[in-house]
């Protein structure tokens, strides 16, 4: 079973902006997406090592939303993690987080 860590309030999340929290020893990139959906995934960018992806650019390929990496702009989907675009480099998908928002607005993220 995992532990379930309180990282913020929905509201202090902007729309399609990025927020780092720590969560157990992870670093997680947590986005506010459309319809106030929360996702969250590893903060740690796995073709520059850096932990940037907080930093990226949130965007959409069909109904899927995407992330773009603030480094070299790979592309994956927030939801699954999955790489859609390694730009010239052998794909790496992202770890996911689950994320619930109770009904008090609070972020929570299992770690």
């Amino acid at each position: 079973m995992s532990a379930w860590t309180t990282v913020c309030h929905v509201e202090d999340l902007l729309p399609e902006r990025g927020a780092a929290a720590l969560v157990g020893e992870h670093q997680v990139a947590v986005f506010r997406l459309q319809g106030d959906e929360v996702v969250a995934v590893q903060q740690r960018d796995p073709f520059s090592g850096a932990n940037v992806l907080s930093r990226g650019i949130v965007g959409s390929a069909g109904d899927a939303a995407t992330l773009a990496s603030p480094m070299y702009k790979q592309v994956w989907d927030l939801r699954t993690g999955a790489c859609l675009d390694p730009a010239g480099k052998e794909p790496q998908d992202l770890r996911t987080f689950g994320v619930v928002v109770d009904a008090d607005g609070r972020v929570r993220v299992a770690g």
